[in-house]
């Protein structure tokens, strides 16, 4: 096998959460594209269906399942369903996730009067932000787990995580950063339970893509945008064609000796500002 056969995914099935837009959809694409069939799922019932009939439209194989990840038995439907159909299944996007309301800092460089910890709302902000981006996280890696241990054939499970789970970010809503914290450290445990089946677990660590998150500010502010990327070493905001590699990468056996890591991709936000 030469180096780029270990890239090779055709033939191969995968399942992404939270695919209707964003890095979600840019996974979705990836695989699509290397020649996996892939179950796009997502809480926004129009987008997914209508994103998974552009992938075929465009070639592919894709199928679409509509699933709010806090809902453990709507979450095994999906997943026995993409089996079901697939007949397996090789790679897992645990990736849907949410915005997680105001920093205590905005991009202008001023406070948020309801970003504080005193005055968020507590009930969305946090209840609401860690139900879907931590344990939404926890109930696609048990399903994945699930199905990929009951087919014996190993697996690859790639969490999206942040860079935000690793630096502070001021501008972000305070719930997100434990979130994703605690994605990373479960990626770590769950990579160590399920070696032995040959299922590997790996995250993503993405910095400043543009993205629906936030209600996609940096798509209606150019100000905003252009004061945000100059904090950037790498000089910009990344769109989301420029995860796709590294979803590649994790997905298929080219990481066939990875697990429990973390890999960042921000553009070199956490190297710190020089400009």
């Amino acid at each position: 096998m030469t180096t780029l056969d270990q890239f090779t995914i055709a033939g191969r099935s995968a399942l992404v959460t939270g695919a209707a837009s964003g890095i979600g959809l840019a996974y979705a694409e990836a695989m699509a594209e290397a020649g996996a069939t892939v179950t796009l799922t997502d809480v926004d019932a129009e987008g997914v269906a209508r994103e998974a009939a552009r992938i075929v439209s465009e070639g592919g194989k894709a199928r679409a399942a509509v699933l709010d990840v806090r809902d453990r038995a709507g979450m095994r439907a999906v997943f026995d369903a993409h089996v079901a159909a697939c007949g397996g299944l090789d790679i897992c996007f645990a990736n849907a996730g949410m915005d997680p309301g105001p920093g205590f800092w905005n991009p202008g460089g001023f406070r948020n009067e309801n970003g504080q910890i005193d005055t968020l709302d507590a009930e969305n902000d946090w209840d609401k932000s860690l139900g879907v981006n931590l344990t939404g996280i926890f109930n696609t890696l048990r399903e994945a787990a699930r199905v990929m241990k009951a087919h014996g054939k190993g697996g690859s499970i790639i969490a999206t995580a942040s860079n935000a789970g690793i630096i502070n970010e001021p501008i972000v809503g305070m719930a997100y950063m434990p979130a994703k914290a605690g994605v990373l450290h479960m990626v770590r445990h769950v990579a160590l339970e399920l070696a032995e089946y040959r299922i590997r677990v790996n995250a993503i660590a993405p910095g400043p893509f543009i993205t629906n998150i936030g209600g996609g500010w940096v798509k209606k502010n150019p100000v905003a945008k252009a004061a945000f990327d100059k904090t950037i070493p790498l000089g910009a905001m990344a769109e989301t064609d420029r995860i796709k590699p590294l979803a590649l990468l994790l997905a298929s056996d080219a990481s066939s000796y990875m697990t429990g890591a973390h890999v960042v991709i921000d553009g070199g936000v956490q190297l710190g500002n020089f400009r």
